[in-house]
């Protein structure tokens, strides 16, 4: 019998286009065993390619020390046998494990990054028992040619210092997270609340950076000032032009030049034109694309990150979890952009850039030696892609497309203007030469406007003038897109990790709104964690364990050091935690207790004024329902039926016709609905009439 070669990919889709890519016919045999897809390609004797299921073995405690803090003993095992939610993983090991009997030769095809060898590893070694010889597969895209390029340069080994680096970051996470986020969790079993807390070596420092932000926006104390702006017309054109002095300290200041200049007359003292080049944008890193996408669509950072993956998977774009914005030379841009061109939207643009002596793009700095820029492979989307999807391609393609193009031009022109000794300026700025910004037109707002048509020495009329009354304002608040971008700087957390710590910190009801606000519960952990364990927030510990972990895939670091260094840390840290444990389960239980009612409350009790309708649970029947929160008192008895199912949060409006504060309804598979849940409110009374009048007449009529 002819031994076969097992090709583990990342997921199943991946492992459908492997399959079709190495497939001499290109149609390989799919099989489904007990619900595990996996695929059968005609090529070297017989390939079998089956995918993962993203982590099929995950960090655990040994039972020894289950029931000690600090817990440092661990275990790599498999996902299923810790995790409640993943037992659907326990099946596919034993179909991959029956491959494996049928195999001579073994891939890891998985994800070229830090978690896709770790997970084939994984595999190949509890599963298969054969990672010291399996082979590595590397691609960026899904497209049939660079697939059958990457099978056919096999590396010869797993890349095992990159697997040391992700074995190592796994267990250090797991270290800090299950270490630490246990001992909160028990202070407040301790303080008579509970909630499921956490906090870790990246959320710590994360929740740090917001919460200081907070403080300085409390703290802030505006000062005033006055700017002054003034009505000029010019040649029959009305113009705004603005004092020379931006910001004036005193208003009796401004209100001199306000009294001097009214009704007055001038002149155009002075004119200054000035050209500017803008080069072209470069070319999309994860990070760039997430703020790109917020910026634009208000997409999260790890919803993007999701579409991103749903693109790659499609074989539409290169692999996003990339921190390049480098386009090497072994990539066919020029093949991309003719297939690209076929397109209706693009079809001008590429044509004019392929008319160009030299086809180049624009490089960034960063540079990743695993994967390049996020660009596209020249597929063209199918009529399934979602809009959202379809809105995230389009953005890759024309920033691609705009990476090739030639320089923008801006011309700016500066008019000074003196009325009676007192000097004001306008400004524009129209596009010379359009170049890149023809292609990211849709994505990038240019505004155009024209002063030729001024000279010097034209005289001013002041048809107006007036003073505003202005303060200074604090910095603004994190939103997801900019506190990625804080973490990138600092250096703390992966390309890969930074949006799901920040989707972990919303999570855990420690940060709420786009625009960001620490909750009470969020600053108390931060409290605790700066008298307890200030080291644990420190972004010089995080950043230091981060360039460790880099240190080991160089192979200049030991794994078994960094580990020895975190759990010293930590038996620091959980120690003070300890000392001070009466500190804590106080702090916490002020802030449980402060946050949980106003996740419950829906707004002000109609009826009473004083009370807040919120959603109690009663103890009798377990179903839910609205009452008044002066019931306890004895103040107020108004309730209300609310529906059982879906997730229930306040809209923050009244209802028109009875003043109740109204509920929107979010059920799953089902379009959110806005509910009043006065049962005596005149619009429902209304709504079901009318129904009972169709009901009568469409069974008058049959």
């Amino acid at each position: 019998m002819t031994k076969k070669t097992l090709i583990v990919a990342e997921k199943p889709i991946s492992a459908e286009r492997i399959a079709q890519a190495l497939d001499k016919k290109g149609r390989p045999q799919k099989v489904e065993e007990k619900g595990v897809p996996y695929f059968l390609a005609e090529r070297d004797g017989g390939i079998i390619v089956v995918s993962a299921l993203g982590h099929l073995y995950t960090v655990t405690q040994s039972e020894k020390s289950k029931a000690i803090l600090p817990s440092f003993d661990f275990t790599w095992t498999p996902r299923y046998r810790v995790e409640k939610n993943a037992q659907a993983t326990r099946v596919w090991l034993e179909i991959i494990s029956k491959l494996a009997l049928e195999a001579e030769d073994f891939i890891n095809a998985c994800d070229y990054d830090v978690e896709g060898s770790l997970i084939g590893y994984n595999i190949l070694n509890y599963t298969c028992g054969k990672a010291s010889s399996a082979k590595r597969m590397k691609y960026s895209t899904l497209t049939k040619t660079e697939l059958q390029h990457a099978y056919e340069n096999l590396s010869p080994t797993l890349d095992f210092n990159v697997i040391e680096a992700g074995k190592t970051r796994h267990e250090v996470d797991w270290l800090y997270g299950i270490n630490l986020s246990r001992a909160l969790t028990s202070a407040a079993k301790r303080s008579g609340g509970f909630a499921l807390l956490s906090t870790g070596r990246v959320q710590g420092p994360t929740l740090n950076f917001l919460v200081q932000r907070e403080n300085s926006i409390v703290c802030f104390v505006p000062t005033p000032y006055w700017t002054i702006k003034a009505q000029i017309e010019a040649n029959g054109t009305i113009l705004e032009a603005d004092y020379e002095k931006k910001r004036i300290e005193k208003k009796s200041e401004a209100d001199y030049v306000v009294k001097c200049c009214r009704q007055g007359r001038g002149e155009i003292a002075r004119i200054d034109e000035t050209k500017s080049r803008h080069e072209p944008p470069v070319p999309f890193d994860l990070g760039s694309l997430q703020a790109e996408a917020y910026r634009l669509f208000d997409y999260s950072p790890r919803m993007t990150s999701q579409l991103a993956e749903s693109l790659y998977l499609d074989a539409l774009i290169s692999y996003p979890r990339t921190g390049s914005q480098k386009l090497p030379a072994t990539i066919d841009c020029r093949f991309i952009l003719i297939k690209l061109g076929k397109q209706l939207p693009y079809r001008r643009q590429v044509a004019r850039i392929l008319s160009l002596r030299k086809l180049r793009a624009r490089q960034g700095k960063k540079d990743d030696p695993a994967h390049p820029a996020i660009h596209p492979t020249g597929n063209i989307p199918k009529n399934n892609l979602r809009s959202c999807e379809r809105k995230l391609w389009d953005l890759i393609v024309r920033r691609f497309i705009a990476s090739f193009s030639e320089a923008a031009e801006r011309k700016t022109t500066k008019v000074e203007i003196r009325v009676d000794r007192h000097k004001f300026q306008l400004s524009r700025a129209e596009t010379v030469k359009e170049g890149w910004i023809r292609v990211y037109k849709s994505h990038f707002q240019v505004r155009d406007a024209s002063l030729s048509k001024l000279k010097v020495g034209t005289e001013v009329r002041v048809k107006q003038i007036y003073r505003e009354d202005r303060f200074t304002k604090p910095r603004a608040r994190y939103n997801p897109s900019s506190l990625l971008k804080k973490m990138e700087r600092e250096g703390i957390g992966t390309k890969a990790t930074r949006a799901s710590v920040i989707q972990t910190l919303y999570n855990r009801n420690y940060i709420t709104g786009k625009q960001i606000r620490v909750t009470e519960l969020g600053r108390a952990i931060l409290e605790i964690l700066l008298r307890t364990a200030p080291a644990i927030i420190s972004v010089e510990l995080t950043r230091n364990l981060e360039d460790k972990m880099r240190r080991i895939q160089d192979m200049e670091e030991k794994r078994e050091a960094v580990l020895k260094d975190a759990k010293r840390n930590l038996e620091a840290a959980l120690g003070n935690l300890e000392n001070k444990h009466e500190t804590v389960s106080n702090t916490l239980k002020e802030a449980i207790f402060e946050i949980k009612p106003r996740k419950h409350v829906i707004g002000n009790c109609p009826y009473c004024g004083t009370g807040r309708l919120i959603i109690i649970r009663s103890r009798k029947t377990g179903k839910r329902f609205l009452g008044c929160s002066n019931f306890f008192k004895g103040i107020c008895t108004t309730s209300s039926p609310i529906p059982q199912k879906g997730v229930l949060k306040p809209t923050g409006r009244l209802c028109k016709a009875c003043n109740w504060p109204t509920l929107m309804v979010y059920r799953r598979r089902k379009r959110p609905w806005t509910l009043c849940p006065n049962p005596a409110c005149t619009e429902k009374a209304r709504r079901r009439n009318r129904v009972e009048m169709h009901n009568l007449w469409k069974r008058g009529r049959e």
